[in-house]
């Protein structure tokens, strides 16, 4: 005990530097380790110590080897990796009074006095329970002599920052919970070759997703699936002969032509007297209304497990860089706990328990069978996401209420192909007949409105068309002029057309604002004309995400994984190109997501010097040990300083330390099924244009806009406001709120020592 005492006064007397401790708590979920990275080297960035706590809340108890100091190279290559690297573990002895006395003692023994704590409800609650007894266990060790008074002095509060880390995307406080965008890309892919096969056989699939008490896996992973059917804690089926309506609506989807049925459950799913709805009893029943075979997927811990998505990555990034932000630059001694969440695109602070009662008061509401209550706690868009799916999963659409007149929008796709598109158009296509109103199907872009191959979309036309990448319908980047414009107004009043629905790019919007110029010359233009952003640039103005640059992001990251692998042997330095033309969204976020050392954007620029210093930073590090050097150029960057010529440069003047590769990504970003996020951002903007298009079509009102997402919200801005808010020259957005994430991207591939 006295050795202890007097390590513990000479630990206190050199210390310079503030010391901080990351754990992982509770279930494990993909994106920990890019937050336990992100910790570690923004502590260091700072200047102070940063120790890491292997096992949870046990491997504090427990003490010793399991509270390790780190460096720059502890969390390096970690990234892609699934679980957390410093693992975790549910402690039954940090559950009481004694065991916390322990872990304190322990965080004591190492200078530590703040805290940031990864993990779900349960571990920011326990988090909050210590820093509430940890000026009485300071008191009490000091008292009972196992601590210096001194050290003691020193450390009179704790300071803890809660970062949700959990696939059930169950949290208040934050938008998303780390780990939830991997757990759907895994539903995602499961249920699109279960629908592929359930199609060949013609037949029933009943599919099991975890979520707890929160439906929200199970809902979203429907929407993104084009799934038949979903069960729900939130929200029950209604009325005691709920299963026989079940069995009708997917017996009307099979006489109407679809091939296949899926159904997707939480596992929480309940009816309304709060009874368990099991697979088994789901599968009984299929059965015997149907008459056929059922087959049941539990998809179990492979929604946990593998490596994380781009933004479960860049989340983690996000919010790990934030939370050390916080605990050194913000926090005071009597702060309460905060959680340090997203709202939207930005990175927000609440107060830890009004979160956990926030979460937990949908849990008792549920409980209680207040299942209006539930869905209201969930927020808006949840509640309209599951309106929307009751609509799309419809064997056909409802007839038009009497007294309403027929309307007739058109929609199309413009400019390049961009995965997501064709979700959108379903949802458009479907959301607008089921509200009793025609659609007509432009193919080929702008240059199908010119020539007139313009034609009817039914219900079963769009069928099977949220899971496919490119455009069905057909695009081009084809930009109107001269004659164009008469071409386009004829079809228009030949066709009866009196709203347009353009899904597209940067040549899609300029073509509407465009059409909105020629409204003096060409009467025929005067309809509300809505753009929905559709591109992997994310290049666009009003969004600060295009549909399709999501699922861009991750092929990138996934092709980025893999040179990362074949590069690690034989001591390379790989020189990765990315799309993007003048806006490097993709670039940075890519970088960020790869651990990149250096990303090269058009909106910096390029510089001999840079590249000097690039040179001589990647030859230190091979010096070093490093066997694995990774730069991403964004395609437009510089056009002297293209990829061949940097690629060069750096092989020169590595002389022959390490090898270099290039490696052009090309068109395998643009291609592939659309990511979740995509299916599920299109379908809800697509709900939000067909709204915009069918009231200004009821009130006379020709008002044309581009949609977006900001933030939480989704906006409209006036077409007319298109050349104010761009960047023309570069056909970019002058707002990049991205490049925000600069100093972040930086700062982790770089040590940087105050």
């Amino acid at each position: 005990m006295l050795e202890e005492k007097n390590n513990m006064t000479q630990n206190h007397e050199t210390r310079q530097q503030t010391r901080l401790a990351v754990l992982t708590s509770g279930g494990d979920a993909p994106g920990m380790n890019s937050t336990v990275r992100a910790v570690v080297r923004t502590a260091l960035s700072y200047g102070a110590e940063v120790y890491a706590i292997y096992e949870g809340y046990q491997g504090m108890v427990d003490g010793g080897d399991y509270i390790r100091r780190m460096n720059w190279e502890s969390v390096g290559g970690i990234l892609q990796r699934g679980g957390t690297v410093i693992g975790t573990a549910r402690s039954a002895a940090f559950r009481t009074p004694e065991g916390r006395r322990k872990a304190a003692k322990n965080l004591l023994i190492h200078d530590i006095d703040r805290l940031v704590v990864i993990g779900g409800d349960g571990s920011l609650t326990g988090a909050h329970i210590l820093r509430q007894e940890w000026p009485q266990i300071v008191t009490d060790l000091i008292a009972q002599g196992e601590i210096p008074a001194e050290v003691g002095n020193r450390h009179p509060h704790l300071g803890i920052v809660g970062l949700v880390a959990s696939i059930d995307n169950d949290f208040f406080g934050t938008d998303m919970t780390i780990g939830a965008d991997t757990a759907l890309h895994r539903i995602v892919d499961a249920v699109d070759a279960i629908s592929s096969t359930a199609a060949s056989h013609q037949r029933t699939f009943v599919v099991k997703v975890m979520g707890r008490n929160c439906g929200y896996l199970a809902l979203m992973g429907a929407i993104a699936t084009g799934a038949d059917w979903v069960l729900i804690p939130e929200n029950p089926p209604k009325g005691l002969d709920w299963e026989k309506h079940m069995v009708e609506r997917l017996q009307k989807g099979r006489k109407a032509g679809r091939r296949d049925s899926i159904v997707i459950m939480a596992e929480g799913a309940c009816d309304q007297d709060g009874n368990p709805i099991g697979s088994s009893y789901v599968r009984q029943v299929l059965e015997e209304g149907l008459q056929e075979e059922v087959r049941v997927t539990v998809l179990g811990h492979v929604q946990r497990g593998g490596r994380p998505s781009a933004f479960d990555r860049n989340l983690g990034t996000r919010l790990g860089y934030a939370a050390v932000q916080y605990l050194l630059e913000s926090y005071r001694p009597k702060d309460e706990p905060q959680v340090v969440g997203l709202r939207g695109n930005r990175v927000v602070t609440t107060p830890l328990m009004d979160c956990v009662k926030q979460t937990q008061a949908v849990a008792q509401q549920i409980a209680q069978h207040n299942y209006d209550q539930a869905m209201k706690l969930r927020g808006s868009s949840f509640s309209e996401s599951f309106d929307t799916f009751l609509t799309l999963i419809r064997a056909e659409p409802r007839p038009l209420p009497k007294g309403e007149k027929r309307a007739r929008i058109a929609v199309l796709n413009a400019g390049a192909p961009a995965p997501g598109m064709n979700t959108a158009i379903r949802a458009a296509v479907r959301l607008c007949l089921d509200q009793g109103h025609e659609v007509l199907g432009v193919r080929n872009g702008i240059t199908g409105l010119i020539a007139g191959t313009i034609q009817p979309l039914e219900w079963m036309s769009v069928n099977g068309w949220t899971t496919s990448g490119g455009s069905e319908l057909g695009t081009n980047r084809y930009v109107p002029d001269g004659t164009d414009f008469y071409a386009m107004a004829r079809n228009i009043e030949e066709h009866n057309i009196q709203g347009l629905l353009i899904v597209g790019g940067w040549s899609g919007y300029e073509a509407a604002y465009r059409m909105l110029q020629e409204r003096k010359h060409f009467p025929a233009f005067d309809i509300p004309i809505v753009c929905l952003p559709a591109s992997i640039d994310n290049n666009l103005p009003g969004s600060e995400l295009s549909i399709g640059a999501d699922t861009a992001l991750n092929n990138i990251v996934g092709a980025v994984d893999k040179i990362k692998q074949s590069a690690v042997a034989a001591r390379r330095c790989f020189v990765v190109e990315v799309m993007g033309r003048y806006c490097g969204y993709l670039a940075l976020m890519s970088g960020m997501a790869t651990g990149a050392e250096r990303v090269y954007l058009h909106e910096e620029g390029i510089t001999l010097r840079d590249l000097q210093q690039d040179i001589e930073d990647i030859t230190h590090d091979f010096q070093s040990g490093k066997r694995l050097g990774l730069i991403i150029r964004n395609e437009n960057a510089n056009a002297v300083y293209t990829t061949p010529v940097i690629s060069a440069l750096f092989e020169e003047e590595g002389r022959g330390l390490f090898v270099v590769r290039q490696a052009i990504l090309g068109h395998l970003q643009q291609g592939g099924d659309p990511s979740p996020f995509d299916r599920i951002q299109a379908t809800r903007m697509a709900r939000y244009c067909v709204t915009y298009l069918l009231d200004h079509i009821k009130e006379h009102d020709a008002q044309s806009a581009f949609i977006g997402m900001q933030g939480k919200e989704i906006l409209f801005h006036n077409l007319e406001d298109f050349p104010r808010m761009v960047d023309e020259a570069h056909q970019r957005p002058r707002q990049q709120w991205w490049m925000e994430m600069r100093p972040i991207a930086r700062q982790m591939a770089k040590p940087d020592m105050q």
